[in-house]
């Protein structure tokens, strides 16, 4: 009986001590955030973190519903959820913290380079369907076409910057997990998807967009077409984070050089110091 005391004893006291950031939002920053978390934790032994990665519309949402301390994004903030804050007397402040390409990846067997907007949209709306019609001296196989779904800040981005706000066709594969579209196309030779250049492997080929590769240099000087920033953003209505408070020295902790550096370790491409 004594034993039993002292572990749930124990165990209260790691409860009160223990402390906890809650880290919800985009699948194209988590990488990152990984990264990020697993440095800090190193300061703080004993936090406690939840991170998830569904999607930049689900950590906004959670910034709304005060479910989480921090959200992730790929994207700007939406006019309706900018309309929200505003009806709410909310306030969310944006933190840039990298720099991202969208790179589109084929199966490293399929014999193609480079690949235009044009040609992009057409695969995404199902004006094209065959690789044939591409171009002729590829197979006369039916592209196998997988996309994020909508809940994703790199949809948004490619519904934007390709699609031109065109409707995808309605049997393009819309699936929750950018490791997922990576996996799904280096085993599927017919396949094409586009992921945040952080996902990007080995196992794929990496299409060249208007003839120019998704490089650090290129998406920095904006010549890559498919380009966007990456956010972290804070619920700041009852004031910026208190200085000494877990999520002011998370932010600063990405800001730093340690943190950005980490940034480029997962692939993308640092805000700060370049």
């Amino acid at each position: 009986m004594k034993r039993f005391v002292v572990l749930l004893l124990s165990l209260v006291s790691v409860f009160l001590v223990a402390e906890t950031l809650v880290i919800k939002g985009s699948n194209t920053v988590f990488p990152i955030a990984q990264l990020w978390i697993e440095e800090f934790k190193k300061l703080h032994p004993d936090l406690q973190v939840t991170l998830e990665g569904a999607g930049s519309s689900t950590g906004i949402a959670a910034l709304f519903n005060g479910t989480t301390d921090i959200a992730n994004s790929s994207r700007w903030l939406k006019p309706s959820e900018i309309e929200r804050m505003n009806k709410e007397g909310k306030y969310f402040i944006p933190f840039l913290i990298a720099f991202d390409g969208i790179a589109i990846i084929v199966n490293k067997d399929l014999g193609i380079d480079d690949i235009s907007i044009e040609t992009l949209k057409k695969i995404y709306t199902g004006e094209i369907q065959y690789w044939s019609q591409v171009n002729p001296n590829l197979p006369k196989q039916r592209i196998v076409v997988y996309s994020r779904n909508t809940a994703s800040g790199t949809y948004e981005t490619f519904e934007n910057k390709v699609l031109g706000g065109a409707r995808m066709a309605p049997y393009v594969r819309m699936v929750e997990s950018t490791q997922l579209e990576v996996e799904s196309v280096s085993k599927n030779p017919y396949a094409i998807a586009y992921v945040g250049v952080g996902y990007v492997t080995d196992d794929v080929k990496v299409l060249k967009v208007n003839g120019i590769y998704p490089t650090k240099e290129n998406i920095l000087k904006g010549k890559y077409p498919i380009a966007r920033p990456l956010f972290m953003f804070v619920d700041a209505t009852n004031g910026f984070p208190e200085m000494g408070s877990l999520v002011f020295e998370y932010i600063m902790f990405a800001f730093s050089k340690k943190g950005q550096e980490l940034v480029e370790k997962a692939g993308y491409i640092a805000a700060y110091g370049q």
